[in-house]
């Protein structure tokens, strides 16, 4: 089957693939807010009949929340099943948009042309450069490359409570060669990037109660135990000088880059003074013995995500606080096990507990990282072909957020999962005035239809 032809269509009917997309972005499918459950409902219906049009058994399937949007086409070659999301986040401040977030448009920039409105990013145009570059494909050869599963989720920005149970119980429907998902972005804004390591996330939040009721510090200041000081100093003591994590165990299952990778990420030659300082800081705080890349992608984290107790408003309250809480979060890499963790930091924090002082824990279950093998041919076929379009070497990385779908893929039905995405730091996912770039759409379509090429 000849890509010239069907990269030559992509071109030509990218104004056609932009009305579409701007249809899809009117659709205000905020899935947190069961205000906009109809709206979640037309998104899911628009993307069935559009998968309809080019061919595809797509179906609405219920979940005890928003739909799944699942179809199916069959074909030579391998098996591949695309993932992405159609609902969005909420819009709030809406103040600080330029417009209207369901009015999207086409705005000139100092860096090109984009498309302005929410999920113009996340994730509705990159859902779309797939299913664009599968209808250049069937416009331009009359079927697709290979056989194909189409899995849209409806609640992705809403935590996913549905999607473990479907997932589950349709393991065989969902089952193929490789999971493709389009919810990343290029490195630094403009290297193409295959994001092969997930951190997983653990999080406890949890309230130290010390004495029965605030007291006066005048009455009991000195004689008795703040639980703020007790707090503060279990804290203080999860990081060592040098940045490390000191709870027992803590690194047991972190795995090692290999020399290859390791020259990789080198070679990105990541700017970590830049990356600090558009926040205002200067210094990395992680593992001294560790690249910036490395504490970001590959190394786990402990962090403090908030505190408080006691009085905080104006002026002075001059009390020792029955309670003080907090929320830590962990970043976990490799084989970490985060019920382990989870049991070494209960029994840290405990065993530094005064006498006559508890715990409360407020928690959800934690999930693990995720780590797809570049030894699959597969991998090197898709990193060529996006080579082959942006004229960039493109890279293997990390990402330091998690992205679930990743390891649920690997551990309910057994695939492993290929990241791959377009989107641009400055994107603005969500916040206010989101926007994709025209040059990441137009390049996305091209660059599936390239992979698609490679791996069938």
């Amino acid at each position: 089957m000849s890509l010239d032809d069907v990269l030559s269509r992509i071109d030509a009917d990218l104004p056609a693939a932009t009305d579409r997309l701007i249809e899809l972005l009117k659709i205000p499918s905020i899935s947190t807010d069961p205000a906009f459950k109809e709206h979640c409902d037309a998104a899911a219906d628009w993307l069935v009949a559009d998968l309809q049009g080019l061919g595809i058994d797509a179906q609405k399937r219920p979940t005890p929340g928003h739909p799944m949007v699942v179809g199916h086409i069959d074909g030579p070659g391998p098996h591949l099943l695309f993932y992405g999301h159609y609902d969005v986040q909420p819009v709030d401040p809406l103040e600080l948009w330029d417009r209207d977030p369901f009015d999207p448009e086409i705005q000139d920039t100092p860096n090109g042309k984009v498309i302005r409105a929410r999920g113009a990013s996340d994730d509705k145009g990159q859902l779309m450069t797939f299913v664009e570059a599968c209808r250049a494909w069937k416009e331009v050869h009359g079927t697709l490359p290979c056989k194909l599963t189409f899995f849209f989720e409806g609640e992705e920005e809403s935590g996913s409570p549905s999607l473990v149970p479907f997932m589950e119980e349709n393991r065989d429907e969902l089952k193929s060669d490789i999971a493709l998902i389009c919810d990343t972005g290029l490195f630094e804004s403009k290297v193409p990037a295959i994001t092969t390591m997930l951190r997983g996330l653990l999080g406890e939040d949890f309230t130290i109660t010390g004495p029965d009721r605030d007291l006066h510090s005048g009455m009991y200041g000195g004689i008795g135990m703040n639980p703020i000081r007790v707090l503060t100093k279990i804290l203080a003591g999860l990081h060592d000088d040098t940045g490390a994590i000191t709870l027992p165990g803590f690194y047991d299952g972190v795995t090692e880059l290999s020399d290859e990778m390791r020259a990789q990420w080198q070679g990105l030659n990541f700017d970590h003074q830049t990356f600090l300082g558009d926040v205002g800081l200067t210094a990395p705080a992680g593992e001294q013995d560790r690249t910036p890349l490395e504490q970001i992608w590959s190394r786990p984290t402990c962090d403090v995500n908030g505190i408080w107790g006691g009085y905080t408003g104006d002026g002075f309250k001059t009390v020792l606080p029955s309670q003080a809480s907090a929320k830590v979060s962990f970043r976990l890499v490799g084989q970490q096990d985060p019920d382990a963790i989870r049991d070494a930091f209960r029994h840290y924090l405990e065993s530094n507990l005064p006498d006559g002082f508890s715990v409360e824990y407020r928690t959800e279950k934690g999930s693990a990282a995720s780590q797809m093998s570049v030894e699959d041919p597969a991998f090197e076929k898709a990193r060529q072909a996006l080579s082959d379009e942006w004229g960039i070497p493109a890279a293997y990385v990390g990402c330091g957020g998690s992205i679930p779908i990743a390891g649920f893929f690997k551990d309910i039905v057994d695939t492993d999962a290929m990241l791959i995405g377009f989107g641009k730091d400055d994107d603005q996912i969500h916040s206010p005035n989101e926007k994709y770039d025209m040059e990441s759409f137009h390049k996305g379509i091209r660059s599936w239809a390239r992979v698609l090429a490679a791996l069938s």
